[in-house]
């Protein structure tokens, strides 16, 4: 296949891109490298896919419409894996006209360019947090998720809403997935995982928000990546999935194990749970079991000690992640 990675340069995004090259796809990658966090970890993302024959990398945003274009139809794109987005639930509160613009206005001018060059193959990452407060836990695909608890959710059900149509206008295969809390090496530096071993390494403070019984269904990436190739192999008709490790973790225990992990005791303190977040998360991953053959093999433990060797070493950020490690 010839396959459109949107956010390649990014934390999941390259991650997938090595791997389809790995089992032998051409690879185009489109990334803007926000400046959302330093944008020379994106390139060193990148480091083992721009020694590849078959990859090409493309600066640009993806609300550029003859950008999109031009590329669509000058590389035979025959499937888009589209992962770009504005991240974060809690920017999302204070900038969301920037998440629409980006997350929604970017995804419609995708499909528009991707309907006019006859390029009907779509993965398209949603998020667990469409679900919001839900009450019903594992939570289904088949779930209510009409109360997003921020404009990053609701730009994520948004752009599901609005693949259904293409499928039905245009008869898109599409599948979405719907991604909990994805960790391990790249993981971009605002995220929690990320923040907690750093800290706890320097004996900073941790802020821990809430008493620490939230809860997260944290998913490793290779799992995700395997998820993702699954539903490339299976894109048929239109189907929600989610993608998570069916395995809710409290913020207690989380920080408990990353301590245990390095040796090191974290100074704690306590903050509210800021506004847009949810207090749990836990994935019923039984449809994409039976329909993509998913199922996560790596533990809390095994996931957090990949990231942790990672991050810890000297010029982490500088190193690219070897995949026959994932």
């Amino acid at each position: 296949m010839n396959i459109l990675v949107t956010g390649g340069a990014g934390f999941i995004g390259s991650h997938l891109a090595e791997r389809l090259l790995q089992e032998g796809h051409r690879v185009v990658a489109i990334d803007n490298f926000d400046a959302y966090y330093d944008p020379a970890q994106k390139w060193l993302n990148l480091t083992l896919c721009l020694h590849h024959s078959a990859f090409r990398l493309v600066e640009g945003d993806i609300r550029d419409e003859a950008l999109l274009y031009s590329v669509l139809g000058q590389e035979r794109i025959d499937t888009v894996v589209h992962l770009a987005a504005k991240a974060g639930v809690r920017p999302s509160l204070h900038y969301p006209e920037q998440y629409m613009d980006v997350n929604l206005t970017g995804t419609a001018i995708l499909l528009k360019t991707m309907q006019s060059l006859g390029v009907r193959r779509l993965v398209f990452a949603s998020s667990s947090s469409v679900y919001g407060n839900s009450s019903q836990s594992p939570f289904r695909e088949d779930a209510m998720v009409d109360a997003p608890q921020s404009p990053y959710a609701a730009s994520k059900r948004a752009g599901e809403l609005l693949c259904r149509t293409y499928h039905q206008l245009y008869d898109f295969a599409v599948t979405c997935l719907r991604f909990f809390t994805v960790y391990g090496p790249r993981q971009r530096p605002e995220m929690a995982i990320h923040q907690f071993i750093e800290q706890i390494t320097n004996q900073r403070m941790v802020t821990m928000y809430g008493n620490g019984y939230t809860a997260r269904d944290y998913t490793y990436v290779a799992d995700i990546v395997e998820g993702i190739g699954a539903a490339l192999r299976r894109l048929n008709g239109f189907q929600i999935l989610n993608l998570g490790n069916a395995t809710p973790v409290l913020l207690s225990e989380l920080i408990t194990t990353i301590e245990t992990s390095l040796g090191v005791s974290a100074r704690i303190r306590t903050q509210p749970i800021p506004p847009g977040d949810v207090m749990a998360t836990c994935a019923d991953i039984s449809l994409a079991g039976q329909r993509l053959g998913y199922q996560p093999r790596v533990s809390l433990i095994e996931g957090l000690q990949q990231q942790i060797q990672w991050q810890n070493q000297p010029t982490a950020s500088l190193r690219p992640v070897n995949p026959s490690a994932l």
